[in-house]
């Protein structure tokens, strides 16, 4: 018992961690530029801001909607980026459907019937797409709707 409430707390703090990164990246530049149009190259906390302006208020006016209608959805989109992080780095694999060949990762046992809040990240995606086209990655998304939620 005190082995899992050890490791629950572990996995409780590095997802903490995660999201805190995710959400207050490390840089000292002021202002951002996309990619390869400013003095700055590399990752950067305000690209949207530039890219597509509106990115977060259309985010978050979708996740207050969603958290009205289901409080718990907030802390299983931030499961959901934990799942997505979790192997081989953010990379929205968790959102591809399985395949002839391939059992995805959002069917995979281990996370059959435990992430949720797909149709939340494709409700952002598809409003993100409608704003800005083909500019939001859906890694992206998910880490957006992690943050905000």
């Amino acid at each position: 018992m005190a082995s899992t409430k050890i490791v629950l707390g572990a996995i409780f703090i590095a997802s903490f961690y995660l999201s805190a990164s995710l959400a207050f990246p490390p840089s000292h530049h002021e202002g951002a530029y996309p990619a390869g149009n400013g003095p700055i190259s590399g990752l950067s906390p305000d690209y949207y801001k530039f890219t597509c302006p509106h990115a977060d208020e259309i985010v978050v006016s979708i996740l207050k909607k969603a958290i009205a209608n289901e409080p718990r959805i907030a802390a299983s989109l931030l499961r959901l980026l934990f799942h997505d992080c979790f192997v081989q780095g953010c990379d929205a694999s968790v959102l591809l459907d399985d395949t002839e060949e391939v059992v995805s990762e959002k069917n995979a046992i281990p996370n059959k019937n435990s992430i949720r809040g797909f149709e939340v990240i494709d409700e952002i995606k598809a409003a993100l797409e409608e704003a800005c086209p083909h500019t939001v990655s859906c890694a992206d998304t998910i880490a957006l709707a992690a943050r905000g939620s």
